[in-house]
Parts: structure tokens; sequence; C-alpha cells
């Protein structure tokens, strides 16, 4: 059986989705789709409007054979290393053809790519502009083009991994098609997923931008989970833990743990702790993600051995997913897991436990442990 790859965060599944996975087969002529998509906090910290095994369902019922998660130290990541360990997960499954929507698709990113090795990134220190901002500047001046758009982003990630890792894995880009991807005007049947949650948010379901299990996951959501409800957890977190403990927290470093708790002590909701902290030296992407791994208590010895270990957690297939699963798993290079039980809760999978408890502030169930895949 042949597979094609997705990358994906369903948050949640839409129009665009469905049309991306049946892009995907006819592009590769693929028998199964396999998914490797984020589990409850996207790529940016932020919590998903409904959990993975709801969107693990969406997927499901719209064509996707086989749904894996994407382990919570690749999935809360700059987008090189989200890409990296996608793609590294999608190879060890045998899949070796990944098709991703980007904004530019006729664009060569092997282009951008070989030209970003042409400059040291590692001289960007001017503390009055993102690390990102230095790279666009640099990057137009070599090729006049720029990564502002996010599925560029991610597309010139794949592309890095796939030569740095000399991943077996042929790229495929296709045209992102309907609104962009931080628009929040819900259109057509092709709307952003920024416009779909706004619109929940909001108290109403937007079923014409949806298939019907997603409208159906959406309805059952009371309200939309958000950074406002994990606020007073951090909040607490800041002001009572020694500055030291702090700095010991993946994705902060640099005196960004004298920053945050100073703003926690001073601010009263997330909003404005935001403002405090926000510099022109971090974006708010990268201050989400430190702020997750804060209410983690991960540290930065933990999160970086955690990557040495990958595993596959199944998180849901079709009879084609299982075959296909059942024809690949004795040459897997990672351990494949079904079901979470103590010693995994204890070991391998305990960070993605926590965030699943922590998830939890949104939803009473249980995120991990004892449970099975989604079968469709």
């Amino acid at each position: 059986m042949k597979a094609v790859g997705l990358v994906a965060e369903y948050n949640p599944f839409h129009n665009g989705h469905r049309y991306h996975r049946q892009q995907a087969q006819q592009v590769t002529n693929a028998d199964v789709v396999v998914a490797v998509m984020s589990g409850n906090f996207t790529q940016r910290g932020v919590p998903t409007i409904v959990d993975k095994w709801h969107r693990t369902r969406e997927a499901l019922q719209n064509g996707v054979d086989l749904v894996v998660e994407l382990p919570l130290f690749y999935a809360v990541q700059p987008a090189h290393l989200f890409a990296a360990g996608a793609l590294r997960l999608l190879a060890g499954l045998g899949v070796h053809d990944v098709v991703f929507g980007a904004e530019h698709p006729h664009w060569d990113f092997r282009q951008l790519v070989a030209a970003e090795k042409d400059f040291q990134t590692t001289s960007f220190h001017r503390y009055n502009a993102t690390f990102a901002t230095q790279f666009n500047q640099e990057l137009a001046k070599r090729t006049g083009h720029q990564l502002t758009a996010p599925n560029d982003i991610l597309a010139f990630a794949y592309q890095k991994a796939q030569e740095e890792e000399k991943l077996p894995i042929a790229l495929h880009a296709i045209e992102r098609v309907g609104s962009a991807y931080h628009d929040h005007h819900l259109g057509g049947k092709l709307a952003s997923a920024t416009a779909i949650r706004d619109a929940v948010a909001a108290g109403h379901v937007p079923e014409h931008a949806v298939p019907p299990q997603t409208a159906a996951d959406l309805r059952e959501v009371a309200t939309v989970p958000t950074w406002d409800r994990l606020y007073p957890l951090l909040r607490n977190q800041l002001i009572q833990a020694p500055v030291a403990r702090l700095a010991e927290t993946y994705e902060v470093a640099e005196g960004l743990e004298y920053r945050m708790k100073d703003a926690a002590e001073r601010s009263l909701d997330f909003l404005s702790f935001q403002q405090a902290v926000k510099s022109k030296r971090y974006t708010y992407a990268r201050l989400l993600r430190a702020e997750l791994y804060l209410l983690l208590q991960a540290s930065a010895k933990e999160v970086e051995a955690a990557m040495e270990q990958p595993y596959y957690h199944v998180l849901g297939f079709t009879k084609a997913g299982q075959r296909y699963l059942h024809q690949v798993k004795k040459e897997l290079p990672y351990p494949l897991i079904v079901k979470v039980d103590q010693n995994l809760k204890r070991g391998l999978m305990n960070l993605d436990y926590r965030a699943g408890k922590l998830y939890q502030v949104f939803t009473s169930r249980e995120q991990d442990l004892k449970r099975p895949p989604q079968r469709l």
C-alpha cells in the first residue's frame, strides 16, 4: 500500500483540510493518507478548540486513514523543529510523499534553503528586531523573497529538514486556496481556521465552512479554550517560583524569566501580561511556547532529552489505516503506542501526559491514560 503524508493541526478540521487531503491523494495516487497531527496545543503554544480525539475523529470521517500524534516536544516548537520532527515520523512510517499547502507553491524552496546556507544566522544579534525580521531582510537581499506567510515558512522548513536529514521523502507543494491563514473574515466554504474559531467564540458554528462531524463537535464547545483561562495558573507559578527555577525552563533564556516574573506581579489579566513582556526581541509565538513550557514545569534538559526518544502514539485509524500500520509496524524506528499505561505515563510519554492533564482545565475527559485509538 502506498501512503501519502500530511502534517496538520486540524484546529479544527475544515473544508480546506478536506480539499488538501483530496489533492494529496490525487497528486500522489496514494492508497492511504497518514496524518501526523499536533496534540492539544498548537505550534504557537495555544490550546486547540477541541481535543485531539475529536479532531482525530473529524479527520477520519473525511478521508484520513491513520492519525499519529506529533509529540509535544516537536509540536510546540519553531517551524524548523516542528517540520523536522513531523517528517522524521512520517519517514519512519514508510511514507515517501508529503503534500503541504503553501501561499507560493511555485517558489523554488530548494533555492531559498541554498541561499540561507550562504549567510550566517548566528550573526543576527540586533536586540531591536526579532530573528525572523533579520532573517527575512537577509533572504530578501539574496533571493527577492521573504518568508512571512505561515505556510511558506513551513514549506521552507520542510525542504530544509528533508535535505539536512537526507530523508527519503518527496515534497509536493500545492496552492493554499480560500481565506488566508490569519483571515478573520468568515467568507465562503473555504474559511480559515482562525475565522471559524472566532465564529464559535461568538456563539455561531459556521456549518457551511466545516464538514458535518466538525460542526457537531463545535456545537459541543461551551467556551473556546484560551490562554485567558490558563493565565491564573501561569501567574501564580511565575510569582511563587524562584527566578533560578524559572530560568531552567525550556525556551526561557536571556533574562526572559526576570521580565515575565515582573510582568506577572503587575498584570491581572493575560493581555496586559503579554503586552508587558512583549518586545522587538520576542515574537508572541515565542512567548506563548515559553509560557506553556513554564506551566508544564518542563526544563530544557527534560525537553531536549525527550526529543531524542520519539514515538508513534496512534490516535485513530480506518480499516485501510489499520492494514497499513500492520504492514509497516515491524520496520518502525520508534516505539508504537496504542494505549498509554502507567509506565508510559511516568516515562516515555510523561510530557504529553502532563500536557493532557493541563488541557483538562477545558474538558473533564482524560486525554491519554488507557484511551484506545479512534476507529472508523
